[in-house]
């Protein structure tokens, strides 16, 4: 490797967790953090402080072992400062390559052994694709074309781990953390990038974010554009099947405002309705390319509302 381009990458790692340290707190947190990070883009499978000590420090693992694990455990620096001060350095590079086009909702599970982490409970697990013993994170990326940032991250509390007041104690959840849905943790995220100035783009979800009618609802709300995966089984309304006004009012009691159905105007499930459509309405898009072949499939595009939000 040319020695040029190793002293350069190695003067840009410095900068980069020289820019981290100005926003942990203490400057004792600096040289923790250095090996910490040393220790993340070092070869290894396992990125546990243990396996970490021993490729930072291997003449004196023990005493590493225990500043890693301090550092990570107890030292209080807010991960969201560590986010924001990433975005500010890395996010402008990102941009000299094009604008950002996509915001990026989704969870991420790591599989666990024990009981005792914190949020560890069987649920599902993209990881391994089934329910699994695991954590799960809840994030948002920005991205375009050339690359992708995370810009907030949150662990998942189940909600069993949330009422459990013994555990909480244990591990040192803090008091202000309480249960939310991913749903409602991935919207405050959202929000929080709205009112952050962050560079917008369209919000992409897939079915486990984009079935739940509240946050398309709130998303929308807040002036952006989505694309979200739903569920087969998601019922929407179409132009032929919309709910028939309110019956007009007689001035007696209370003006109806509820919307009125009958055999014919009834929500369908999208899947009924994409069986219900023809052969034209389809196309066959192309997107990049995958291992072997084009990546492609059907695409049917049908303007219709989501029955719950009628």
């Amino acid at each position: 490797m040319d020695l040029e381009a190793v002293d350069d990458s190695e003067s840009r790692f410095a900068a980069y967790v020289e820019g981290l340290v100005s926003v942990i707190g203490h400057s004792d947190r600096a040289g923790p953090l250095w090996d910490y990070c040393v220790g993340l883009v070092m070869p290894g499978e396992r990125k546990s402080v243990e396996p970490m000590a021993a490729v930072t420090a291997p003449d004196r693992t023990a005493a590493q072992h225990q500043s890693l694990l301090h550092f990570v455990g107890q030292s209080p620096w807010s991960d969201e400062k560590v986010l924001a001060k990433i975005g500010e350095m890395v996010l402008p590079t990102i941009e000299r390559h094009g604008p950002i086009e996509a915001w990026i909702v989704d969870d991420t599970g790591f599989p666990k052994k024990g009981a005792h982490s914190v949020g560890v409970a069987r649920q599902y697990c993209g990881q391994v694709g089934k329910q699994e013993n695991c954590q799960v994170a809840v994030s948002l990326s920005l991205a375009n074309h050339h690359a992708g940032l995370p810009a907030a991250y949150r662990l998942y509390l189940p909600e069993d781990w949330a009422a459990d007041s013994k555990r909480r104690r244990k591990t040192g959840v803090p008091k202000e953390v309480v249960f939310k849905t991913k749903p409602e943790i991935a919207l405050q995220q959202i929000d929080a990038a709205c009112k952050a100035g962050v560079p917008r783009g369209v919000v992409l979800l897939d079915a486990g974010y984009g079935g739940n009618t509240e946050l398309r609802t709130s998303i929308s709300a807040l002036a952006l554009t989505y694309v979200a995966g739903i569920f087969s089984h998601t019922t929407v309304w179409t132009s032929d099947t919309r709910p028939l006004p309110p019956k007009k009012w007689s001035g007696q009691g209370r003006p109806p405002k509820r919307l009125r159905r009958d055999r014919k105007h009834q929500p369908i499930s999208v899947k009924e309705l994409a069986f219900k459509l023809p052969r034209r309405a389809w196309r066959t898009i192309k997107w990049r390319e995958g291992s072997a072949e084009m990546l492609s499939s059907r695409f049917a595009r049908v303007r219709v509302h989501a029955a719950m939000t009628i």
